[in-house]
């Protein structure tokens, strides 16, 4: 519970700074973007108000030391806007915000071990913890590219447990030929990898660096995160130099969920290390959600690097595929449990209605098994779907672009594309501007300023005046919210 430290006492306050934080994630969500906000401000939480003072909490000290370098202005600016007692922020690492807490407002249930094993030195001067910490990142910080630090692969992500099938097989052949690859120059370098949620784009990566590896190669497999945080935490500690070298004296670099690197200086380096890597012959592999073209956020000359590959789509699951992913799934926990028998027809129906990915199989699979042990009854048809009816979820929407809205807006109102991203102002032009600004909102995942910046470099204020409009608007006039709704089926049909 948020602890308030104002005159107003508690009295009702927890409940507004509970309302207003609500407002202010959804604003953050709103300007920043989905994949900003969840990359940074998915686990910030808000721990209580003191003496106009909001106490923001991240689990991480590279999440603390990122927002308050990138974001810390922007959070003030809008919890002002949306509490009117809040004068700053200050952000703290979870577990040490009991630290600094006035000693009235402490909890009185002792610190769970949890809590202590995430803030060991909570007890120790401040001069000393930072004394402390600074010594270990600068000890710890070169090793951050190591093999035992970046390499943390599992051993079970390899090519003899990967299922290859008519939606993935492409990236399989791709996948296996550059691991497997000796000598001469490297093939499609950089092989760059798309694919949504859960369908199996991770676990290539890994078994590219898994055979690699075994094969005498030195590999570094690191996510956008893991590198982010050796980076910062390089330029922290002063061992920049031998970060970077040790990156560029590997011969295969491995690197996932790309779609998450952020910050200029960041993005920069990640660009200076793919050049140095593909000018000295080395072999690169990327993973990413979206084809380069659509990452907005990265660098424009960082994206024309990654697209000069072989870039493959990994496509949905198809139900064939889904089945021997759940046979297997199957067959991996009757190792453990005996007596767990799942029926053909289970399996079908399973693999049928679970077209989403691959970890609601799993999902599947352990609903099966609480069943059929906490039951005791045999599995079948319909108790399979009693157990995995949260799992079925509808076909996900088609992906709209925004260059998609653009034209289908404009051939609409009898427009051209330029003219929306143009400075044109006249009743014509200004309307299916924000109608198209508005379903680009709505439609997408692209934040304020992105949209802004697609329509012709406009602020993420035009862009927000926009949606607000069309909303208000379409709530008052029934022809207008009519016509959107059509634009809305046209572009995801």
């Amino acid at each position: 519970m948020p602890y308030i430290d104002d005159a107003r006492g508690a009295a009702g306050g927890s409940e507004d700074l509970s309302d207003a934080w609500g407002r202010v994630r959804r604003r953050l969500r709103a300007e920043l973007g989905e994949d900003v906000f969840s990359s940074w401000f998915g686990r910030l939480e808000c721990d209580g108000l003191a003496a106009g003072t909001a106490r923001l909490s991240v689990p991480t000290r590279f999440l603390k030391s990122w927002i308050e370098s990138h974001y810390a202005d922007r959070v003030l600016a809008v919890f002002k806007a949306e509490h009117a007692a809040v004068s700053r922020v200050a952000f703290f690492v979870r577990g040490a915000v009991t630290r600094e807490m006035p000693v009235a407002a402490r909890p009185s249930e002792p610190a769970t071990a949890p809590a202590r094993a995430a803030a060991p030195v909570v007890a120790r001067p401040r001069v000393a913890d930072e004394a402390r910490e600074s010594t270990s990142e600068k000890a710890a910080a070169p090793d951050l590219a190591d093999d035992s630090a970046a390499n943390a692969l599992d051993p079970r992500l390899t090519f003899s447990t990967f299922i290859v099938g008519r939606s993935n097989a492409l990236a399989h052949a791709a996948a296996d030929r550059i691991a497997r690859h000796d000598g001469g120059a490297p093939l499609y370098n950089p092989l760059y990898l798309h694919a949504g949620v859960g369908l199996g784009k991770t676990h290539l990566m890994q078994a590219i660096a898994h055979e690699a590896q075994g094969r005498g190669k030195r590999v570094i497999y690191l996510t956008a995160d893991r590198f982010m945080y050796g980076f910062v935490a390089s330029l922290k500690a002063q061992t920049a130099l031998a970060f970077k070298e040790r990156l560029r004296g590997i011969d295969m670099l491995v690197i996932d969920d790309v779609q998450f690197l952020q910050g200029k200086s960041i993005q920069q380096e990640f660009g200076h290390t793919i050049n140095a890597l593909l000018d000295a012959g080395r072999q690169i592999v990327v993973a990413a959600d979206r084809p380069p073209s659509d990452l907005e956020a990265l660098d424009e000359r960082v994206r024309s690097r990654l697209a000069g590959g072989l870039v493959v789509e990994m496509c949905p699951l198809d139900e064939e595929l889904r089945s021997r992913i759940l046979s297997m799934r199957i067959a991996a926990v009757q190792a453990l449990h005996p007596a767990f028998e799942v029926p053909e027809a289970v399996v079908a129906y399973v693999a049928r209605v679970i077209a989403t990915n691959g970890r609601d199989l799993d999902g599947a699979v352990n609903r099966l098994l609480a069943h059929a042990t906490l039951t005791g009854s045999p599995l079948t048809v319909e108790t399979a779907e009693a157990a995995v009816r949260d799992l079925v979820r509808t076909r996900d929407p088609k992906r709209v672009k925004i260059e998609d809205i653009q034209k289908l807006v404009a051939g609409r109102y009898n427009v051209s594309r330029a003219d929306l991203l143009s400075e044109r102002r006249t009743a014509a032009v200004v309307k299916p501007r924000q109608i198209a600004m508005y379903l680009s909102k709505v439609l997408t995942l692209r934040s304020l300023p992105e949209i802004g910046r697609r329509f012709g470099g406009r602020d993420h204020t035009t862009v927000l005046h926009a949606v607000r409009k069309i909303e208000k608007a379409v709530g008052d006039d029934p022809a207008l919210n009519e016509e959107v709704e059509l634009l809305k089926r046209m572009l995801q049909e």
